[in-house]
């Protein structure tokens, strides 16, 4: 059985944060997860992650997808380097269910405006990847903490963006574009989503503006103007 500290140690020795672990079920095993048995999520946990992304060639070279890019070379010499599977939630297909994993690693829980929270970083984290190991791992129980959303009764989230695009009934994505590309919706490209911004949780973690530039700019490129 593998123990999981060196695994954690090799994940953060590249500016990376070790999300979490879990054991595969049999029922786990899929397509493309044959002979593992055990996760261990890789990601950004507040600057953790992001540091190293802007410190990278991918950051600065002009290619497409950057991100992505550095997150591969990063996780896939992990592996290599850790005798692992790399598995990733972009470039699909296969699409992996890195959300439902994260809920199995760590405690993080769904919130209203679907993204994953986290009782101390809130929602200033990611996932960019997974290592996906043939041997059992001896994983300790993740320790059950409650979703900060449970106690928050104002839920300033779904009140703060400007069209309205959270509701109860799920994210009006076309909406929430279609505000981006206005004069109008520059405080949320150039500061970051401002119902993400509205939460209360994990304050010291908030993403700086260039961070958050970034990331805004991805999500418009990523949804192009229907023609």
């Amino acid at each position: 059985m593998l123990a999981l500290a060196p695994i954690v140690a090799a994940i953060e020795e590249r500016g990376l944060a070790a999300r979490g672990a879990f054991a595969l079920a049999d029922a786990d095993r899929a397509a493309g997860l044959d002979g593992l048995a055990a996760i261990v999520l890789v990601g950004a946990a507040g600057a953790r992650g992001w540091d190293a992304f802007a410190a990278s060639p991918e950051a600065s070279d002009g290619g497409a997808d950057p991100l992505d890019r550095w997150s591969r070379r990063v996780v896939d010499a992990l592996a290599a380097e850790l005798g692992a599977r790399a598995l990733y939630p972009f470039g699909g297909p296969p699409h992996w269910p890195f959300q439902r994993w994260a809920q199995r690693a760590e405690p993080v829980h769904a919130s209203p405006l679907g993204l994953l929270i986290h009782p101390d970083y809130g929602l200033w984290h990611s996932y960019r990847g997974a290592l996906g190991f043939a041997e059992r791992i001896a994983i300790p129980a993740v320790a059950p903490r409650a979703s900060p959303c449970e106690t928050c009764a104002l839920r300033p989230c779904l009140r703060a963006c400007p069209v309205g695009a959270f509701a109860a009934d799920g994210y009006d994505v076309a909406a929430c574009g279609a505000h981006l590309r206005e004069e109008e919706g520059c405080a949320c490209m150039d500061g970051g989503c401002l119902a993400r911004r509205a939460c209360p949780i994990g304050r010291t973690h908030v993403y700086g503006e260039g961070r958050m530039r970034f990331h805004m700019r991805a999500f418009l490129r990523a949804r192009p103007v229907a023609g």
